[in-house]
């Protein structure tokens, strides 16, 4: 393996669905944590902990606060170095640039990722100055392949076209970026060509360190999963003093690094989601690793079914009801709810005015064995300036149900709104369902599904219902 079997890592992200992609996709046995003081509770080895900083909508400044915060809460523990590798001079110290990351010869700190949002939303530059502030070098790689995202001379393109030209912002109230290094002010950045990165990772990682000397970051196009891997790889060489920021696309090439010679069977009598591999969909051609790869076995790209990272639970429970809340505007999920309807679950249609109000909207309580689908009405458009007490009502809404029912939740301002109301602090993922559709178990034994609003095919509803509830033979039989 190219790090120990005793790596932890620390993950932060901006939003909830985000928080728990990344949690499935290290591999790790993961606690996904909704409040930054829960960071001072100190992972075991080889554990993830992952925060989500719910940053994505505070202006920069709170942002910056919030992650540095979160930083501090760590280090307060005792389990990270200050990353003061530089020298008087301000530049990397050459004893630690290259140093073996399967040496075993660890500082005791954990890893640490930032979860930016792959479509640059959200206050990307302030969080990432913060997060970059005690790190030697910071390794940035935004592209996200399996939602065909990617990122060519420094620029996002959804779908091949460039993200400023794109509809991906078009619920957002400025305009999108015109590169990373936009997004990423003020941070100082490099960008690293695609040719660069498919050098291999250990030319790539001579080049972080070029840029690292500069008092730079290196912003890395890629285009594939295996570019991400060599990615990551390059970054590990690099030592303690390095973090990574990028999508769940660079968190999951992180942990075929982490899990390349750990594989985790699940337990006995427990059964995990049904599992869809991150590029299993969109797979775009495979990129060449380079001759000087440093992990074959890690840096092939290959994709890997993605296996439970907390498996001492059930996948569902079937005496509950099941309740899918689908609370992002994205177009979608309105065909994903009418392929949930077809099967047989129930459809409960909501006026955004009406939510929205100061009056909690009463919901129908989702029977033992049923499903339950909530949705706003979109059809008038939601008033400018609105959205958000919408989803505030939507949440109040959900949280007077009886019966604890369990929950998908659809785009991750409706995820944390809902489970803050729930007064749901803590979440273990159990694995993913499909690709961003992480499923994870409360306190109480519920189960909680979280997705971006953004993923999943039409049938993604059905296939989440089916995954919870595998006993039955429809969706609400």
């Amino acid at each position: 393996m190219c790090r120990r079997d005793d790596t932890t890592v620390v993950a932060l992200a901006d939003d909830l669905s985000g928080a728990a992609e990344v949690a499935a996709l290290l591999g790790l046995p993961a606690r996904l944590a909704l409040r930054p003081a829960d960071l001072g509770l100190s992972p075991a080895p080889g554990e993830a902990v992952v925060v989500d900083l719910d940053s994505r909508y505070l202006d920069e400044g709170a942002a910056a606060a919030a992650v540095r915060a979160a930083v501090r809460a760590v280090r307060a523990a005792g389990r990270v170095s200050s990353g003061a590798g530089r020298d008087a001079d301000g530049n990397l110290a050459e004893g630690r640039a290259f140093r073996a990351v399967n040496s075993g010869a660890g500082d005791g700190g954990p890893l640490w990722f930032k979860k930016c949002d792959s479509l640059l939303r959200g206050p990307v530059g302030a969080e990432a100055a913060a997060f970059a502030e005690d790190a030697e070098v910071l390794v940035i790689a935004t592209a996200l392949p399996a939602a065909r995202r990617v990122v060519r001379g420094g620029v996002v393109l959804v779908d091949g076209v460039p993200l400023h030209e794109s509809a991906a912002w078009r619920a957002e109230e400025r305009a999108a970026p015109r590169s990373v290094a936009g997004a990423l002010a003020p941070l100082p950045v490099t960008g690293v060509p695609l040719e660069t990165v498919r050098r291999g990772p250990i030319a790539l990682a001579g080049r972080f360190r070029e840029v690292a000397a500069d008092g730079r970051h290196p912003v890395c196009d890629a285009e594939t999963d295996t570019d991400l891997t060599v990615i990551a790889t390059a970054a590990a060489l690099l030592g303690p003093g390095v973090r990574l920021l990028g999508s769940g696309g660079l968190a999951a090439a992180l942990g075929r690094l982490l899990t390349s010679r750990r594989p985790t069977p699940p337990s006995a009598g427990t059964r995990p989601p049904s599992a869809v591999p991150p590029s299993a969909t969109h797979a775009p051609a495979a990129a060449t690793a380079g001759p000087d790869a440093a992990c074959p076995d890690a840096a092939s790209g290959a994709a890997r079914a993605v296996v439970p990272v907390h498996d001492t639970v059930p996948v569902g429970t079937a005496g509950r009801g099941l309740l899918v809340v689908a609370g992002s505007a994205e177009p979608v999920v309105g065909e994903q709810v009418g392929r949930l309807v077809a099967a047989g679950a129930r459809h409960v249609v909501l006026a955004p005015g009406q939510l929205a109000g100061t009056d909690t909207v009463v919901l129908p309580a989702p029977a033992p064995g049923t499903v339950t689908v909530v949705s706003v009405d979109g059809a008038g458009g939601v008033r400018a300036g609105a959205a958000r007490a919408v989803v505030a009502g939507l949440a109040r809404a959900v949280s007077a149900l009886p019966g604890h029912p369990d929950l998908v939740l659809t785009g991750g301002e409706t995820a944390r709104r809902v489970l803050d109301a729930l007064g749901v602090t803590t979440l273990r993922p159990v694995g993913e369902i499909h690709h961003g559709a992480v499923h994870c178990t409360t306190t109480d034994g519920r189960s909680v599904v979280t997705r971006p609003g953004s993923f999943g095919g039409p049938d993604s509803f059905v296939r989440i219902a089916a995954a919870l509830r595998p006993s039955q033979q429809g969706v609400t039989q």
